[in-house]
């Protein structure tokens, strides 16, 4: 019982500490101007919440991706989410203006979660879908990580402290994902890997059961194929991350 209660009071305490060191976030929705002549937008995000330098952060860079999707004239300068919905309501009323027999009405929609944060890390998955004609819009989930402590984005090779290692593990677990054999040139089943290498997608994040490899479309494969995923067990993974990353199971 000695050794029991020392165990379980520091258990306590780090559920503590943990519980007093999550973020707080709101979500904020936001939808363009009801009209006939405007294309449909809809955002939901999450939104943190004070005024410490990680809050303004995240929805700093929450913002940028959302201007980045919705800005439709490079030549237009937007600072802010408001701003790229209007650029994106004017180019859909020029458009539909000069070919208005032709113009189907556009759409464009945005929503977050977040999908994981512990003491040091927060990972947010944003997902956005954009429609201005042709034959498919197209969608893509954008993983967004950030050290809390440091009040920093980080780029996914800044969580590794053996990325490379963790690439191999990646391809041998991509391979056994979509049966392609270990002998077999990575594109050998209809893959579009650049230099026919395998690599890591733009977007991997954490989510509670691991980390999330996510290959949006277009990126290895065509756009029938839909985006293709891969999750990596914490378990499998820890070896890699640096030690402030690592999760424990």
């Amino acid at each position: 019982m000695k050794n029991v209660l020392p165990t379980l009071f520091l258990s306590i305490l780090l559920l503590c500490c943990e519980s007093e060191s999550k973020l707080t976030f709101e979500i904020a929705q936001l939808e363009n101007t009801s009209c006939s002549n405007c294309p449909e937008i809809s955002i939901s995000i999450p939104k943190a919440l004070g005024e410490t330098r990680i809050a303004e952060k995240i929805n700093t860079t929450i913002n940028e991706e959302l201007i980045y999707t919705l800005k439709f004239e490079d030549s237009i300068n937007v600072d802010s989410v408001k701003g790229a919905m209007e650029s994106f309501t004017q180019s859909y009323q020029g458009f539909k203006k000069e070919f208005d027999d032709e113009a189907i009405s556009w759409e464009a929609q945005a929503n977050g979660e977040v999908s994981f944060e512990s003491s040091f890390l927060l990972s947010i998955a944003l997902n956005t879908y954009t429609f201005t004609g042709g034959a498919h819009g197209y969608g893509a989930t954008t993983f967004l990580n950030f050290d809390k402590g440091k009040g920093l984005e980080l780029e996914p090779y800044q969580l590794f402290k053996d990325l490379e290692g963790f690439i191999v593990l990646a391809e041998t677990k991509f391979r056994e994902a979509q049966e392609i054999p270990k002998t077999s040139n990575i594109n050998a089943t209809g893959f579009m890997f650049s230099g026919d290498r395998f690599h890591l997608p733009e977007n991997l994040g954490f989510t509670e059961k691991g980390i999330q490899l996510i290959y949006n479309q277009y990126e290895i494969a065509s756009y029938a194929d839909g985006p293709i995923e891969l999750l990596l067990p914490f378990e499998e993974v820890n070896q890699f991350l640096k030690k402030e990353y690592q999760v424990i199971i």
